[in-house]
């Protein structure tokens, strides 16, 4: 049985019936609409939609994309991902060329974990990954990162949108962050993107939070340092030098624990610079405290690059109430034309 959510005609973005692709709000809904195309592909495999009862074309067609690929994990044969192509009306072109300026050519849609039997068995497995720091390490992440790497190869870096949402997202964090390092600044929405730490966001007095992160960044540095004594090939690495120039669109709910820790990783770097403490910041925030630990102790040979690090982004809050953490963290909050907004460049170099 087919929910609300999933029938485009009854919870998809219906206003956007002219896509403007200098407008931010319709380029944000339209790549999140891709994305849940990609969990409704998923469902209507589970559910054996298909034909006239496949409840995912309306997704991607309402904006005239053409699905030219499904991603398909090897582990369970579930749909992860899919490549769309824009396929506007001749008539488009010839009325809004400012307009299709900046339209992808080409969109690779991630999605993030579903909560049916038929995909959560593989998909928390990869959930496990990210806390482990290891999804770069599995055949999802490999299958999707050849698809984009030949998407590039073949039409170029200018051509390509990477969309993602949850596990989505990480999936795109790391496909892009793998891409910039290659010269392929690849233009990329995050959605609900997760950034695993303690909860320190969730704390309601500044003073208390502040203090904090600051006895964080100081620890990390601290162990920063020693597990450069034991690695010394990381001494000549710096992650940030190849990142700089790729700014990828976050977007978070500070109401989503998964995601909210993005409001204070960057609002902390900010404040760690304007106290002058911005070198022990720029060495704390390149790992993660746990990969440090165990690599100082001997537990791990080398100290993987932590899947937040990112020196630039383009952030958006959702700053509207949420009922509930599932409202939150879902998807379809990012295509709601009454949205309360605050969005905010950073630049870390």
């Amino acid at each position: 049985m087919a929910s609300e959510r999933e029938v485009f005609g009854l919870s998809g973005p219906l206003h956007l019936n002219n896509i403007d692709w200098n407008n931010s709000h319709h380029r944000r809904s339209v790549a999140a609409s891709l994305v849940e195309g990609v969990y409704i592909l998923e469902r209507d495999r589970q559910e054996k939609r298909e034909g006239s009862q496949a409840l995912a074309p309306p997704w991607w067609e309402f904006f005239h994309f053409k699905l030219v690929r499904k991603l398909v994990d090897d582990a369970d044969f579930a749909i992860f991902g899919a490549i769309y192509e824009y396929k506007p009306p001749s008539s488009h072109f010839n009325d809004s060329i400012v307009s299709i300026d900046r339209s992808p050519r080409y969109v690779i849609a991630f999605r993030g974990t579903i909560t049916k039997p038929d995909s959560f068995t593989r998909d928390f497995e990869l959930d496990v990954h990210i806390i482990r720091n290891g999804l770069h390490q599995t055949s999802r992440f490999e299958i999707g990162m050849q698809a984009v790497r030949n998407m590039v190869a073949t039409v170029g870096d200018n051509n390509v949108w990477l969309a993602g949402h949850s596990l989505g997202a990480a999936m795109v964090m790391l496909a892009g962050k793998t891409m910039a390092k290659m010269g392929n600044f690849l233009e990329a929405f995050l959605f609900n993107p997760p950034f695993l730490s303690a909860p320190i966001e969730r704390i309601k007095d500044k003073k208390v939070k502040h203090g904090l992160r600051i006895a964080g960044s100081v620890i990390t540095a601290g162990l920063a340092i020693a597990a450069k004594g034991k690695n010394p090939r990381s001494r000549s690495e710096d992650p940030f030098a190849a990142l700089s120039a790729w700014t990828p669109s976050l977007f978070v709910n500070p109401a989503d624990h998964i995601c909210s820790e993005y409001v204070g990783y960057f609002e902390h770097r900010k404040k760690m610079e304007e106290i002058g403490a911005g070198a022990i910041e720029r060495l704390a925030t390149q790992h993660s405290l746990g990969g440090l630990f165990m690599s100082v102790v001997g537990r791990g040979a080398e100290v993987a690059e932590p899947l937040h690090l990112l020196p630039c982004a383009n952030l958006t809050l959702n700053l509207s109430p949420s009922n509930d953490f599932k409202q939150a963290h879902g998807l379809h909050q990012w295509w709601r034309p009454d949205l309360n907004l605050k969005c905010t460049i950073y630049k870390f170099k």
